[in-house]
Parts: structure tokens; sequence; C-alpha cells
């Protein structure tokens, strides 16, 4: 027990050094002119030489005694320059205090006389007992007196100045009361002290924090603190001052209860760990210790630089199953707030808000949650934020409705602003320590509220974009199947006016129905590509031979118009249903481009690595520009009636299948349409 009281000692007053060297060359190298901050860097580097001699030679050696001395003398002279230069005495306030400086001055050198005998001389132990005890009563009194003329110079300040002294002062306190308690205790139960002189350090290094954090306010260069470390930060020391106390509080049982010490020790250190175990994990006394900690340590309630980055982190918060946008800005608005819940309502088609999600709020949503169209022009015109529980106290301008004043949960109503436009507005929760909110709350929610708005608006439009994307797509499938239906409609038109004249040819009769039954075949090949025509790539593609196919088509197209079917090929590697629709078209608008006596022709032919089918006609043909800007653009035909995705689609089939198709025309002359597939692999190896 003794080597690890001596180790804490040591260490915790070697860290009071370095901690105090380090404030006190910050205020000297800021070379301000100001008599107090050069008096607070010598105090400071005072107390770090005292404490970093107790470190090396302990408590014990008598110059400890007399470095204790100089640091009082030091901190005393400092709030005397404070006295007479600053707000007190300026004010004419100063009176007879300077009196007690000089008594308290007087015990010090008194004190001082008193080390220097007990190190000096060689006395008795009768005498040198008597000299302890009179240095123990002195000391006693020197610290009485400070926190006299401490408590007189903090009550004489002006209430409006105090901010920048009250820490300052306080720890000033703390370093006096411990060490009136300390020297108590050396006098009456002088066997149980070493404890508290070990535990010395460790109170004044965790002063020094307490002392910058204080001197900040009243510094040109402030010091930039991170929230949390200071929260940290005190929350250690509340624990050390809590088991400083604890120390302290056992010597004194032993010292009042006797024979019974042991018994009221385990009691009472049973009893206050139950209840820093039941009390610290409370969220309640933590959210009033960070309260408490923003009022009276910062200027401002928000750390704005990092609340702003914890929203951007909440709203785009990154993962494989991130929870939905709506969730994320109720969660991003409370979180400002500390809020446990929050409701978020958004527009409606009549103007109004409804309910659109919630986060953390649970089963018990209000009933009713919306808001009219007339509530919503009010909060869009004027954008308040609406503290609920001041509204509830009295009668509001805004009416709002009995399900949001009635419920007691409701705290506030944060509208979303975009653009002059209210998107919606999210309700939060009663946080754990009630309050009203202030102006840095209606700032701060009202810039979080319009940047929350933005996403909300953002998301919105682009599920717009996102469903009009949809139905065009939907819609560009149905101009392809009207268009496929249109040629049916040709061919089943002519074959009706056929009917008229031939009907009573049996050949032709066969030829109908053959014809019929292609054509439904077709219609029902539509219906079936409504749901997956057109889907980027080529499905199911097999090698299979081209020539049957344009047999085929110009087959069915023989009593429309004379076609010639020409040339041999190897396998093609494609889909045979896009590739009929793509000849399909394409000998169409062959077609209805040429004289009726003038026939089109289908080639078909290889190279090295495509199979070639080439739809000649000796039509009108079309210019350069025509085919560069217009052919191949959709709703643009140069036939009259005509959709204009004819040639759109053949050439988006052919892309999906890794082919493409070349145009070469020209005016008055024809044109030649040349479709281009991939070649079978077995055909390739072939062919090399």
């Amino acid at each position: 027990m003794g080597l690890l009281l001596q180790f804490v000692g040591n260490w915790g007053h070697a860290l009071a050094a370095v901690l105090f060297a380090a404030l006190g060359i910050f205020l000297f190298r800021r070379r301000n002119d100001a008599a107090e901050m050069r008096m607070l860097s010598v105090a400071m580097l005072l107390t770090s030489s005292w404490a970093l001699y107790v470190s090396f030679g302990g408590v014990a050696k008598p110059l400890s005694g007399l470095g204790e001395n100089m640091r009082n003398a030091a901190w005393l002279m400092t709030m005397f320059v404070m006295l007479r230069r600053g707000p007190v005495g300026r004010g004419g306030k100063a009176g007879g205090i300077v009196a007690v400086y000089v008594a308290v001055a007087g015990l010090i050198l008194l004190q001082t006389f008193t080390d220097l005998a007990w190190y000096e001389l060689a006395l008795d132990p009768d005498l040198h007992g008597a000299l302890v005890t009179v240095s123990l009563i002195l000391r006693m009194m020197t610290a009485i007196g400070s926190l006299l003329l401490l408590h007189h110079l903090y009550a004489a300040w002006p209430s409006r100045e105090r901010g920048g002294v009250t820490l300052l002062f306080g720890a000033l306190a703390a370093m006096w009361a411990y060490d009136l308690m300390l020297y108590a205790i050396g006098y009456l139960v002088p066997g149980r002290a070493s404890e508290l002189f070990a535990l010395r350090g460790l109170l004044m290094a965790l002063l020094a924090p307490v002392i910058a954090i204080g001197l900040r306010k009243g510094m040109a260069e402030r010091l930039t603190l991170s929230r949390t470390l200071t929260f940290q930060s005190l929350s250690i020391f509340a624990v050390a001052l809590y088991v400083i106390l604890l120390t302290a509080t056992a010597v004194l049982i032993e010292l009042i209860a006797g024979p019974y010490a042991r018994v009221v020790e385990i009691a009472a250190v049973f009893f206050t760990a139950v209840t820093a175990l039941v009390l610290l994990p409370s969220p309640r006394l933590r959210a009033l210790w960070k309260v408490q900690v923003a009022k009276h340590f910062f200027q401002h309630r928000y750390d704005y630089r990092t609340e702003w980055m914890r929203f951007g982190e909440t709203i785009g918060r990154p993962g494989e199953n991130p929870a939905p946008l709506g969730e994320r800005v109720a969660k991003a608005i409370a979180d400002i707030t500390d809020s446990p819940a929050a409701l978020l309502l958004l527009r409606d088609d009549q103007g109004g808000l409804m309910l659109e999600t919630d986060w953390n709020w649970g089963d018990d949503l209000p009933e009713g949650a919306s808001l009219s169209p007339a509530i919503v022009a009010r909060l869009e015109q004027s954008s308040w934020i609406i503290d609920l529980g001041k509204r509830r106290a009295a009668d509001a301008a805004l009416p709002l409705p009995d399900w949001m004043m009635q419920d007691a949960r409701l705290w506030a109503l944060v509208p979303l602003i975009h653009f002059n436009r209210l998107t919606g507005a999210i309700l939060l929760a009663r946080p754990p320590i009630d309050r009203r909110l202030d102006w840095e709350d209606f700032d701060m929610l009202r810039a979080a509220g319009r940047q929350v708005a933005t996403y909300i608006s953002e998301a919105q439009g682009q599920q717009a974009l996102d469903d009009a994307a949809r139905f065009d797509e939907f819609n560009r499938r149905f101009a392809f199947i009207i268009h496929d239906i249109k040629n049916l409609v040709s061919q089943l038109s002519l074959l009706a006016r056929n009917a008229e004249r031939h009907a009573d040819n049996p050949e032709f009769r066969a030829d109908m129905i053959l014809t019929l039954q292609e054509s439904v075949g077709k219609m029902n090949d539509l219906l079936a590509r409504l749901s997956q025509h057109n889907k980027g790539r080529a499905e199911d593609p097999r090698p299979f031979a081209l020539r049957g196919l344009l047999d085929h088509a110009a087959a069915t197209r023989a009593r429309q118009h004379p076609i010639r079917v020409s040339g041999e090929a190897p396998d093609a590697l494609a889909d045979p249903a896009r590739v009929e629709l793509i000849v399909t078209h394409l000998l169409q608008n062959a077609i209805d481009a040429s004289a009726p006596d003038a026939p089109v022709e289908l080639r078909l032919s290889a190279d090295a690595s495509e199979i070639l089918v080439e739809i000649i006609d000796q039509g009108r043909g079309m210019s350069a520009e025509y085919v560069r800007r217009e052919l191949f653009k959709p709703f643009s035909s140069s036939k009259a009636g005509g959709f204009g995705i004819g040639a759109f689609e053949a050439r988006a089939l052919a892309q999906a299948m890794g082919g493409r198709i070349d145009v070469d025309s020209r005016p008055g002359v024809g044109s030649r349409f040349t479709l281009r597939l991939p070649r079978a692999p077995h055909t390739q190896e072939k062919a090399a």
C-alpha cells in the first residue's frame, strides 16, 4: 500500500507540474502586457516548480513546504492584482480587504520562518513535534484566509463579468479547500494524512485544464476546446473528486466512529457505489450533465462543426441496408436537440401534411396526425418553429390541431422549407431534460430543416424522374407494339381487299388461312413482348440459318409486292425472333418506299466475322442529312401517318444482339439497309 501511495503521489505531482508549466509558458509567450496575465503566468510556473519538487523529493522534505508557501503567495498576489486592476478596483470596491491580504501574507511569512527553523535547527523531538503542530495550524489558517479573500473577490466581481473568472476562482477554491481538509486531518489524525497527500497531485493535475478553460474567455486568442474532450475530462474530474471525497469521508468516519469505524466505512462505500451505479447510466443524468457543461463552459449551446458533420453522416449514412430517407432525416433533426424520437409529415395531394414515417416513436403513433392546408399555408408564410410546450401554456397565434396540442410527448414542430415552399414538417419528442427552445435552437433547427427539405425535395424529384422513366419505357414498348400492329393491320387490310375478288379461288383461301394463322401468332408474340421487349441484350442467342427466315418473310409479302431473295451465308449468332422483327420492319419500309413494279431485293452474304443481310429498294431514297439526323430518331417519319419508330426499333434490336445497321441512300435512286450480325463461333473456325 505504501508503494502504491508513493507511486500515485509522485506521478500525480509530476503530471500537475507538466500541465501547469505548459499553461504558464503559453501565457508567457503571448507577451501580454497586462499585469494580471503576467502574474497568472508566474503563479502557474511557481505551482509547477512546487509540484515538480514534490514529485522528486516527497512531501516530507521541508523545501516542499517552502515551495507551497511560494505557490500560495503567488496566487494571492495574482488575486491582489486582479482586485486592484480589475473591475472591482475600478469600481472602488476594494475597501479594507487589503488588510486581510496583509494578514494572510503575514501568515505565509511566519510559516516560512517555521519551515526554515524546522530545516536548519537541530531540535529535540518534543520541540520538533510542537513546531509541526504550529506549522499545520498556520497552514490551515492560510487556507481559511485565502478562501475568505477568494470569496470576497468573487462576490465583489461584477455579475455580468463573472463568466470569465468563475472556473479560475473555482479551481483556486478547490485547491485551498483540499489543503484545509488535508491539514485538518493531519492535525487530528496524523497517521491517515498520507493518502490525502498522495492524491493532492492528481487533484492539481485536474485543476490545470479547468483553469485553462476558464481563462479562454478572457484571452484574445481563445483556446479551441473539443466539447467531447471537455465532457470526458470533467467526467474524469468528477470521478476523481468522488474518490477523494470518499477517502476523506473514510478518514473522518474512522476519527469519529471509533470501534465501529470499519462497519460504517463499508456501509458508506456500499451505499455510494450502488447510488453511482444506479444514477450514472441514466440517460436523464447524462443529458443533464451535457446541458450543464454546454451552459457553463461554452459560449454557444452547439458545437456547430461537430453537429453539422454528424448531421451529414446521419443523412448520408453508408451501409448495405440503410434506413429509408424519411427515418434518417427525422433522426438527424432529433439528434440536434437530443430528442428520443421524431415524426415526419410530408405534403399530400390536397396541400396538407400527412404522417409519412417515424423514427424510434414506437407503436403509439398519434391518431389523425395531419395538418390542414390552412395551417400549411401559415407555416409556409411564417417559417415558424413552434415550441409546443409554450403554445400549450398560452394562446397561440397559429391554431394547431387537437391531436398535437393534447399529446404531451410532442415538444417542437420544425417546418421543412424548400424555395419558400413547405415540403413537410418534423415533430420532435420531448428530450430527457425538458427545456424551452431558445434562439440558438431556432437558428440551428431552421438551418437543418432547410437542408432536410432540400434532400427530401431532391429525393421526390428523383422518384418522379424514375416514375417518368418507367412510364417512358412502357410507352416506348407500347409504341413498338403499335408499330408492329400497324404492319399487321396493313397486311390484313390487303388480304381483306383481295378477298372480295379472289374469295372463290381455293389457292387464295389456303394462302389467306396461312396469313391469318401467322398474324395471330405474331399478335401473341407482341403481347408477350410487352413485358420483356428490349431489355438491353439479346435473349438466348443461338446459331441459326438466315436464308429460311428471309424466304419466309418474302413469301408472306409476295402478293403485296415483288421481292427477290438471293445469296447464302453461314449461321448467325442471334435471336431469331428479333432478327425477324428487324427484317420485317426494314422490308415493309422498303415496300412502302418503292413503286409497285419496282422489286425489293434481299441479299444474304458474309465476311470474316459478320453475316450481312441487305434490303435494297429502288424507291425515293433519302438525303445524307436526313439519314444522319432524322432516320433513327423516334417519332420522326417521312411517311404520312407513320409512327417514325420502325428504323429506331430495328437499330435498337440489332444493337441489343451485338450487331448494327448501316444505311446507304441517295434521293431518286433508292436505299440499301445492311443488317450486320455476329457470326456463329463454329462458322468462324471453319472460315479461318
